[in-house]
């Protein structure tokens, strides 16, 4: 049995640009990339949270330490500047590699600046 789990995720990231006109993508600041553990043109899950919009596109590489974080092509249609997304991907796995794989879990501010990383989340608790 396969299993798609969480890989990576990039939350709370604010869009810096939308870029119509430039090659369907998904721009992402190189660091940012390699702390959640994505690659240059992985298929990556887009959840904006300003507008609930959800749709797919590729990591493409921006520089090195800007935060940039552009949507390209039809993506820039699903945004405006300003808006908070989570960027996510995933992998198919077997249950044994499932049963020990730890997410890269990156969370930003709003300029894009690591708040923290971890690769767990705390259980959620119900509401009184």
């Amino acid at each position: 049995m396969q299993f798609e789990m969480l890989k990576g995720k990039l939350h709370m990231a604010t869009v810096t640009q939308a870029e119509l006109w430039y090659d369907g993508s998904c721009a992402i600041d190189q660091d940012l990339v390699e702390l959640a553990g994505l690659r240059e043109f992985e298929k990556i899950d887009i959840y904006n949270v300003n507008n609930g919009e959800r749709f797919h596109t590729y990591v493409i590489l921006a520089e090195r330490g800007s935060g940039v974080i552009s949507m390209n092509g039809a993506a820039a249609r699903r945004v405006q500047v300003g808006d908070r997304v989570i960027i996510a991907s995933y992998a198919q796995m077997s249950e044994a590699e499932a049963d020990n794989f730890m997410p890269s879990l990156v969370y930003l501010d709003e300029k894009n600046q690591v708040v923290r990383s971890t690769n767990t989340i705390p259980v959620q608790i119900a509401e009184a």
